[in-house]
C-alpha cells in the first residue's frame, strides 16, 4: 500500500490510499480510501507506518550492528575524487577500493583488513560479498597491472577540477625499510629512515605545485635519486601528455644526468646545490659569501640562474646543535676521566678510541682533536676547521634554467621551498595516518600495488583534511580543532541498529547521528541515506 497525491485541476489535490497488485502479468492499482479530509499530520503518520518506520516498536531492544558511517563517508569522498570510477566496477576493483578506504581508516596488513571488514558494513556500502586475504592480494596485483591507466583517469578528473593544467610539478624520493629479507625489490641502500643494515625500497612521489599526489613509483632499494628522474619525465610526457613544465627536485636528485634528460625533452628544472658544489662556485668566484642574506639574491652564469639566500634562524639552529654536541662530548670526557682517576686498570687510550668513534658518528671529525695527557682525555677545538664547517650554516643556493621573464628569483625560491609539501606527504604516508610500512608483501607486483594503494589513500586523506580545516580550522590556530583522526573515530560510532521481530524477520535501521557526527558529515558534504 502507498499514499498517492493526485492533482485535481484548480481544486486541492486528492490524497488517496492505494495498493498495487499484479493481474495477467500487468501491474494495476486500486484506491482503498480517500484521505483528503485528514489532517496533514495524520497523513504523514500513515506514510511513515507504510514505510516501516514503526516496525521496530514490536521489538524495543535493538542490537548494535555493523559500523556504517565511516565507510559510507569515505566512499562518498572517493566518488567525488573519481577514485571509484577510475578503479572500475569489477570485483577486483571493489576490493581495491576497499583496500584504499581501509588504509585511511585502519592501516595494517591484508589479513588484519579482513578481520576489520567483519565489523563494518562492507556489503551494504561497497556491494562486496565475503572475501579473504588471498582476494586482497589479487587486488594488489590488479592495482599494479592497471596503475598507469588509473593514474591517467585520476589526472583527467584532476584537470576537470582545475582551470588549467599545472605548469610546475614537485618530485621527491624517500625510502622505506623492510623487516623481512625476501621482498623482490628489497636492496641495501642509503637509509633515509635511519635504519642501516635493513633492506629497503625507494619510493618516488610526483605531485602538483600544491602537493597533490599525482603518481608514485617504486624502485629497488639501491636505486640512486638521480636515476629515478627519467621515469618521472616519461610519466609527465607520455602518461599525462605534458609538453611544457618545470620539475622541482631536491638537491642531489636533479644532477647533470637528470638536467640533460630534462633539457633533451624541452623541460625546465628547479633544484638546489649541495655544500661541495657551493664551495666550488665560491672558490671560482662565481658566488661570493657577501651575497648570502635574508633577502634572495640572484647570480647568472653560463645560462644558469643561482638564487642565493641565508636563513638566519636555520643558522642559529645549526650552531646550537653544534654547541650541544660539543657540550655532550665534554660531559662524556669528564665522566671518562673520573673513571680513570678511580681505577688504575681503566685505560685512557681505550676511552679515547671510544670518544673518537662518537666524534666520527656525530660528524665532528677534523673540528676537534682528542689527546691523552697525564692519563686524562683533553679536548682541543680546531677553530679554522670549525669556521669552515660553519661558513655555510643557513646558506643555500637554488639553481634553475627557467628564464627570468618566465619566473622571478623570488618565485624560483618559493617554488623550491614548496617541496616541503611533498615531504609532508611522505611523513603522512610513512609514519603518520597511512603507515606504508611495515610492508607485509614479498612479490614485486604486490609491493608496487601496496604503495600505489597508499598513494590513493593519501589523496583521500588530503581531501578529508581540506574539508575539515575549512569548517573547523587548523590545529596551528586552534589546538582543539578537529583532526582527521578525530573525525574517523566519531564516524566509527555510527552503527546500524538491528531489530529481531521474530525468528525469521530482522529489521535494520540507521540511527540519527549525534550533534558531533552531524557537524562532521556536514563539513565533509556527506548526506546519509534515508533507508
Amino acid at each position: 500500500m502507498y499514499i498517492a497525491t493526485v492533482p485535481n485541476r484548480s481544486s486541492p489535490s486528492a490524497i488517496l490510499l492505494r495498493e498495487s497488485f499484479r493481474q495477467d502479468g500487468k501491474v494495476h492499482s486500486r484506491t482503498l480510501a480517500n484521505l483528503s479530509h485528514w489532517a496533514p499530520a495524520h497523513i504523514q503518520a500513515v506514510q511513515r507506518a507504510l514505510r516501516g518506520d514503526f516496525d521496530h516498536l514490536a521489538c524495543p531492544d535493538p542490537t548494535l550492528g555493523l559500523v556504517f558511517g565511516l565507510l559510507f563517508a569515505l566512499k562518498h569522498l572517493a566518488d567525488f575524487l573519481g577514485l571509484t570510477a577510475a578503479l572500475g566496477k569489477s570485483r577486483l576493483a571493489k576490493l581495491a577500493l576497499f583496500l584504499v578506504l581501509a588504509r585511511v581508516a585502519h592501516q595494517g596488513s591484508r589479513l588484519s583488513a579482513v578481520r576489520w571488514a567483519k565489523d563494518h558494513a562492507v556489503a551494504e556500502v561497497l556491494g562486496l560479498t565475503p572475501f579473504d586475504e588471498d582476494d586482497l592480494y589479487a587486488a594488489l596485483d590488479d592495482l599494479c597491472l592497471r596503475q598507469e591507466a588509473i593514474e591517467k583517469a585520476l589526472y583527467r578528473r584532476y584537470l576537470d577540477r582545475r582551470a588549467a593544467p599545472p605548469s610546475l610539478f614537485l618530485y621527491d624520493v624517500t625510502s622505506s625499510y623492510l623487516e623481512g629479507e625476501l621482498n623482490a625489490l628489497g636492496e641495501y641502500g642509503y637509509p633515509r629512515d635511519g635504519k642501516p643494515g635493513k633492506l629497503q625500497i625507494v619510493i618516488g612521489l610526483l605531485a602538483d605545485d600544491q602537493g597533490e599526489p599525482l603518481a608514485v613509483r617504486v624502485f629497488a632499494g639501491n636505486t640512486g635519486d638521480p636515476a629515478t628522474v627519467a621515469e618521472q619525465i616519461r610519466i609527465l610526457k607520455e602518461q599525462f601528455g605534458v609538453q611544457e613544465l618545470v620539475l622541482v627536485g631536491d638537491r642531489g636528485m636533479v644532477k647533470s644526468t637528470g638536467k640533460q634528460a630534462l633539457k633533451d625533452e624541452g623541460l625546465r628544472y628547479i633544484s638546489a646545490l649541495t655544500d661541495p658544489q657551493i664551495r666550488k662556485l665560491l672558490s671560482t668566484g662565481t658566488l661570493q659569501m657577501s651575497l648570502f642574506a635574508e633577502q634572495v639574491c640572484e647570480v647568472e652564469a653560463d645560462g644558469v640562474r643561482y638564487v642565493l639566500r641565508k636563513n638566519e634562524a636555520e643558522e642559529a639552529r645549526v650552531r646550537h646543535r653544534w654547541e650541544d654536541k660539543l657540550a655532550k662530548l665534554s660531559g662524556k670526557l669528564e665522566d671518562r676521566n673520573q673513571r680513570v682517576k678511580k681505577s688504575k686498570r681503566c685505560q685512557p687510550e681505550a676511552g679515547r678510541r671510544q670518544m673518537q668513534a662518537w666524534v666520527s658518528r656525530h660528524k665532528l671529525t677534523g673540528q676537534v682533536e682528542l689527546r691523552v695527557e697525564d692519563r686524562a682525555l683533553v679536548l682541543e677545538r680546531k677553530q679554522h676547521a670549525i669556521d669552515q664547517a660553519m661558513q655555510l650554516a643557513g646558506c643555500y643556493v637554488v639553481v634553475t634554467d627557467v628564464p627570468k621573464q618566465q619566473m622571478s628569483e623570488q618565485a624560483v625560491h618559493d617554488n623550491y621551498v614548496s617541496l616541503q609539501k611533498v615531504e609532508r606527504d611522505f611523513r603522512q604516508l610513512k609514519t603518520g595516518l597511512l603507515e606504508v610500512r611495515p610492508v607485509f608483501v614479498r612479490k614485486e607486483s604486490r609491493t608496487r600495488g601496496h604503495v600505489f594503494c597508499c598513494m590513493l589513500a593519501l589523496k583521500l586523506s588530503r581531501e578529508i583534511e581540506r574539508r575539515l580545516q575549512a569548517a573547523f580550522g587548523t590545529t596551528d590556530a586552534d589546538p582543539y580543532a578537529l583532526t582527521v583522526g578525530d573525525a574517523l573515530a566519531a564516524l566509527s560510532r555510527l552503527c546500524l541498529l538491528e531489530y529481531q521481530i521474530d525468528e525469521k524477520t530482522k529489521l535494520t535501521r540507521l540511527p540519527n547521528p549525534d550533534a558531533r557526527q552531524k557537524e562532521i558529515l556536514a563539513a565533509l558534504g556527506v548526506s546519509l541515506p534515508k533507508k
